[in-house]
């Protein structure tokens, strides 16, 4: 029976990736620019997890007095790894933009031991190392004056930022609901971003509804509320390698739709960044068992 219980939740995870994968290709779908597309798509998610959560009768209590700073600090790091996420994407493609947020696996394998008190794994020293030969092999060249390596720092910045996010939600999930953390994230995160349409104007959305709606219900809502439940029963180094599936569905999502067939070289240091979640996969799960 725990083995048939471990399956599903192993499916539903991969599932939950799969969900995940759309931000790469909706993303860079989304004609506006990045601060108002985030906005839009927290109003939006915000509404359709109220709108769940009533239906299912979870509660939306939370106590402020003990969990108030780590929400708060929680939605500001989601929103900043939205934000850098989604300029990796404009300034790039969906390919290096998925490939370059998802080395966080590996920044998740040095945080978690120092944030966590985990144990460190010397072995994560070389697979950092695989993963930045994988990301040389993902730049054409090395130069602030390029799109493609400007996005690259974007997406690493974020990875960073979403690694830092799910370390501080680990120790809330036991608590709350997935829906209700996800509820005040976007939240916090549509009140930092209402001041951009100081400087945007609000109608950019009225060529966008329909892929915007399908980025705040598919993904954030549904997406992110299962990844963060998803918490509660794996570690989140293990999580995050799973994650590494994300690329591979956002890279196959983008070729369908958007028509962009990634570079050989592309392929080459995308192979070298999932190759370090497999080794880490592997090496988890062999360490699992040791434990049981």
């Amino acid at each position: 029976m725990k083995d048939k219980t471990h399956i599903q939740n192993l499916f539903i995870l991969n599932i939950t990736m799969l969900i995940m994968s759309t931000s790469g290709v909706l993303g860079r779908y989304i004609n506006m620019p990045p601060p108002a597309t985030i906005w839009w798509r927290c109003v939006f998610g915000a509404l359709f997890l109220y709108l769940f959560c009533r239906w299912k009768k979870n509660s939306l209590k939370v106590n402020l007095a003990h969990d108030g700073w780590a929400l708060l600090i929680g939605g500001i790091l989601l929103g900043a790894h939205w934000i850098t996420y989604f300029y990796a994407l404009k300034l790039s493609n969906v390919a290096i933009g998925m490939l370059s947020l998802f080395t966080y696996p590996v920044f998740t394998a040095f945080l978690e031991p120092l944030l966590l008190k985990t144990k460190f794994q010397p072995a994560h020293i070389l697979l950092a190392f695989l993963v930045l030969i994988g990301i040389y092999f993902l730049a054409p060249e090395f130069s602030l004056g390029n799109d493609t390596t400007l996005g690259i720092i974007c997406g690493l910045v974020s990875s960073i930022f979403y690694t830092l996010r799910n370390l501080l939600l680990k120790k809330k999930v036991s608590r709350y609901a997935g829906t209700t953390l996800m509820f005040y994230q976007v939240i916090i995160v549509a009140c930092l971003f209402w001041p951009v349409f100081f400087f945007n104007d609000i109608r950019t959305i009225s060529g966008a509804w329909m892929p915007t709606i399908a980025l705040a219900l598919i993904t954030t809502a549904i997406g992110h509320t299962l990844f963060v439940t998803n918490l509660k029963k794996f570690s989140v180094t293990t999580v995050s390698i799973i994650s590494g599936t994300q690329p591979i569905y956002g890279i196959l999502l983008g070729l369908l739709f958007l028509k962009e067939v990634p570079q050989s070289s592309t392929l080459i240091g995308g192979a070298l960044i999932l190759t370090t979640v497999i080794i880490e996969s592997a090496r988890t799960k062999s360490a699992q068992k040791k434990e049981e």
